[in-house]
């Protein structure tokens, strides 16, 4: 894939990845060195964690793409570095769950932690970090203009098809799928995937429940182990196989 870059300006600059402009629609993601929880009030360098975010967010973008999900994936640069396509993105976060955890648990007490839920459930949250990104109803989401009916449906249909590729990818490596979050873009073809999948984005337990995602750290996991799981990931998700400049 024949790739050429040009140095561009810095578009975005977040907690974990750094976003420059590439060019002809398109953007250079790169993954940090680092790793924040709790709105960052805790926060520590975390060298190779980009790297191994950057190599497994590729090659979930890859399998997404094989089954007909579209994302804005373009071609691993190498490194802690994707290419990617320029999209404006819904400020909403869409997240599915497959076992009560996290924040659903706290918000409704009568679901034993980890259950299996009977079904997927998709969520959509207000990306805003000042309000602690709000879940939303979907009449909330109309009124405020942000989708119309239609829309949300082919986002929830979206969301599901993700959730049934990941989720049959990481079983058949031994790992349970607990829930995950995406990021959308709306076109005038539909909803693109951007963003990341990685270990900050899902939730992966293995058969002994131990977390191979930020979760760990979260509960107090060191540096070292957090970056031992993320590459255990990548390392089961396989290389990437589209490279740019080839």
């Amino acid at each position: 894939m024949g790739v050429t870059l040009r140095p561009g300006r810095l578009l975005y600059e977040g907690k974990a990845k750094r976003v420059l402009d590439a060019g002809d629609g398109r953007a250079v993601m790169e993954f940090k060195d680092g790793v924040t929880a709790f709105d960052g009030r805790r926060r520590d360098p975390a060298p190779g964690k980009g790297e191994a975010a950057a190599r497994l967010s590729a090659r979930m973008f890859e399998l997404l793409e094989e089954h007909g999900v579209r994302t804005h994936y373009i071609c691993y640069m190498g490194g802690s570095r994707i290419l990617v396509e320029r999209h404006e993105v819904a400020p909403l976060e869409v997240i599915v769950r497959n076992y009560a955890y996290g924040s659903m648990v706290r918000r409704m007490p009568f679901l034993k932690p980890m259950a299996r839920l009977s079904r997927p459930l998709v969520e959509l949250h207000l990306k805003d970090d000042e309000r602690g990104d709000p879940l939303l109803l979907p009449e909330d989401v109309v009124e405020a203009g942000l989708l119309s009916w239609s829309e949300l449906d082919a986002l929830r249909s979206l969301a599901l098809r993700v959730d049934a590729v990941l989720e049959s990818f990481w079983r058949r490596r031994g790992l349970r799928l607990i829930d995950f979050k995406i990021e959308v873009a709306r076109t005038p073809r539909g909803f693109v995937v951007v963003d990341e999948v990685s270990g900050d984005t899902m939730r992966l337990v293995d058969a002994e429940g131990r977390h191979l995602d930020k979760e760990l750290y979260r509960r107090g996991g060191s540096v070292e182990e957090l970056v031992e799981a993320y590459r255990e990931l990548a390392r089961l998700a396989g290389a990437p196989e589209r490279l740019c400049g080839e």
